[in-house]
């Protein structure tokens, strides 16, 4: 099962440089010249110029470079440039020289390393008819100097005068840049390594066509057609089968090849040195280097920017959701407590929906490429939609975004943290922890006329306000701006007054303007007299509705998100104006700045709806 034609291109390489690095006298020039020329030189140069071999000197066709080094001090430097723009070193020593063994260790390897270059390094031992039989083999001399170094993909002896496994050393080289084992193969553990796994289930599952768990002969046949250009005979698959239940009795079954014998194959080929026929069939999947789909099957262009039946999905199930993926998506980073869940720590609906939201709002092509892995059977480029420019918006008076992105601001201890838990529906906690890093929360918010919106709320941190505002297009993704403070508080009222005008005139100036709306929060607090009349002036002047009053503690939020969204809803009100900006605003209506950010909010819901009918049929499905 599986071989490989000539391409000319494989994994994007059309060409393979390969540097030659030892110490003098190991045999690094003859090594060149003789496989370029299958011949002995009697006196080669002390250094030899790039040598090509051409496409076709190796099966899989891509021409190879060879570059000679000189180990002299005074050429340090030269070789560590060519070092950083290799492909793959050949690192030689001289089999009769053990000095030059020794000095692979204690010099060669960690001065690769200390150049910081991390390409595959191939050990080659030549002058092989100069070996004296008493040496210890190869394995046991390699043995521990490759698990001191993972680094070395090979070692191999040859012997230039003899020509014994010449071609073989250059063949290793380009092979290890062409099909790598280290993205598929755990050579410690030996097992696939849980990228390589995933890609291989997702493609078991696209030849699958009958869902029913195995790749029958027919389309055990479509898969070789498909990756190798050639189909099976009925005697192959046969013996294909018999070597998988051999080794592995759940590996075949009545309907045909299990995805555990489908993966126990793969790790065969890779044992048995056959790299290029796993990385054929993830290539012809369209998977690149790192094991993920290739930018060219991601129309980035669309994107430009200016389970069971109990509701919910166990950490178990989105698992099994994404397990055909690289990685799930939302197991750390700003996704891992940005979620609704309900007590069981399972993502509800409303959760499911929201993540995918914000994974769309933050990188739009991963989350269409997370659709393509988990098997979406449409278009998945149709569930997006890319909305108008928010100026327009403002101009025409209204949004009809579906997710709504609100910056949350406010000094520290104001109650930004648990304004942001209580619309994941998290309960209060008394003690005050300072939030560190990025920190977001989502979830599905039910409009009264019955149109549900997703609302995405990042906290601003105080200390971090002054360097984002450094952006001029920082507000650009920004519906809608909240500014929290504690109401039983002077200073924190005083504080968000400030980062208010602060905020205001970043807009007035990059031209990013957004609704804005204050929170008093900690309402169950006696609160301070100065700031009632005080937050009711700010407001008026800076032409913004008067604070909404809520109360974690308690509680109470006031229909507070909802609010929120009908704020964001209606974009041309609720901005706030400076003294500068009321001066300037004449001014500033003649100068047309364009938005450099296109949201994709409205209809992302789809995105997750589309998600989640797919994960839908696959549990229907595998029951």
């Amino acid at each position: 099962m599986g071989s490989t034609g000539g391409s000319g291109s494989i994994g994007g390489a059309t060409n393979v440089r390969v540097v030659v690095i030892g110490d003098s006298g190991t045999g690094k020039s003859s090594l060149i010249v003789s496989v370029a020329t299958d011949s002995f030189p009697e006196r080669a140069p002390p250094l030899l110029p790039p040598t090509r071999l051409p496409p076709d000197f190796y099966p899989d066709r891509v021409p190879l470079t060879i570059i000679d080094t000189s180990s002299r001090p005074e050429d340090r430097n030269k070789l560590g440039a060519e070092c950083k723009k290799a492909d793959a070193i050949i690192l030689t020593y001289a089999c009769d020289q053990p000095i030059t063994l020794e000095r692979l260790s204690s010099y060669w390897l960690p001065e690769l390393r200390r150049l910081e270059v991390k390409v595959p390094v191939i050990v080659v031992g030549c002058k092989l008819d100069l070996r004296d039989d008493q040496q210890l083999s190869l394995e046991q001399v390699m043995t521990p100097i490759m698990h001191q170094f993972r680094e070395i993909e090979t070692c191999i002896e040859c012997s230039a005068l003899k020509q014994i496994q010449v071609a073989e050393v250059f063949y290793y080289a380009q092979k290890a840049v062409l099909h790598p084992t280290a993205p598929l193969f755990d050579q410690e553990t030996q097992t696939l390594k849980p990228r390589c796994v995933r890609a291989l289930k997702r493609i078991f599952i696209l030849c699958d066509h009958d869902r029913d768990g195995a790749l029958s002969d027919a389309e055990l046949n479509d898969f070789q057609v498909k990756c190798f250009n050639a189909p099976l005979q009925p005697s192959e698959i046969v013996g294909v089968k018999k070597v998988v239940s051999e080794k592995l009795p759940e590996g075949v079954n009545e309907h045909g090849l299990t995805l555990t014998g489908f993966l126990f194959l793969h790790a065969l080929f890779i044992e048995k040195g056959r790299l290029e026929t796993t990385w054929t069939v993830l290539r012809k999947f369209g998977y690149n280097d790192e094991i993920k789909l290739r930018d060219d099957l991601l129309p980035t262009a669309q994107f430009k920017r200016a389970p069971d039946q109990d509701g919910a999905l166990r950490p178990q199930e989105l698992e099994d959701l994404f397990s055909t993926a690289p990685e799930s998506p939302w197991e750390e980073g700003i996704y891992e407590d940005s979620i609704e869940k309900n007590a069981l720590g399972a993502v509800t609906l409303n959760g499911f929906l929201s993540a995918w939201a914000l994974m769309t709002l933050m990188d739009p092509v991963k989350s269409l490429a997370y659709l393509i892995y988990i098997g979406y059977p449409g278009d998945p480029v149709s569930v997006f939609h890319v909305t108008r420019r928010r100026r327009l918006d403002r101009k025409r008076l209204n949004s009809h975004r579906n997710v709504f992105q609100c910056f949350v601001f406010g000094p520290g201890n104001a109650g930004k943290s648990a304004l942001l838990n209580a619309l994941i529906g998290r309960p209060f906690v008394e003690k005050y922890t300072p939030t560190k890093g990025d920190h977001y929360a989502t979830n599905v918010i039910d409009m009264s006329e019955g149109a549900n919106k997703i609302l995405v709320m990042r906290e601003i941190l105080e200390d971090a306000v002054h360097k984002l505002l450094e952006n001029k297009e920082f507000l650009s993704p920004c519906d809608v701006a909240v500014f929290v403070y504690d109401s039983s508080d002077e200073a924190s009222w005083r504080k968000t007054a400030e980062l208010l005008v602060e905020v205001a005139t970043h807009a007035e100036n990059s031209g990013f303007e957004v609704p804005c709306v204050m929170v008093a929060a900690k309402d169950d607090l006696d609160p301070h007299p100065v700031l009632i009349t005080d937050s009711a002036r700010v407001s008026q002047d800076m032409g913004v509705e008067s604070p909404i009053t809520v109360s974690m503690k308690l509680g109470d939020i006031s229909n507070l998100f909802r609010r929120i969204i009908n704020v964001a809803q209606r974009p041309h009100l609720s901005i706030p104006e400076t003294e500068a900006g009321k001066n300037h605003k004449q001014y500033r209506r003649l100068v047309n700045r364009s938005l450099m950010f296109v949201s994709v909010g409205a209809a992302v819901t789809v995105v997750g709806i589309a998600a989640y009918r797919m994960y839908a049929v696959r549990k229907h499905s595998s029951g």
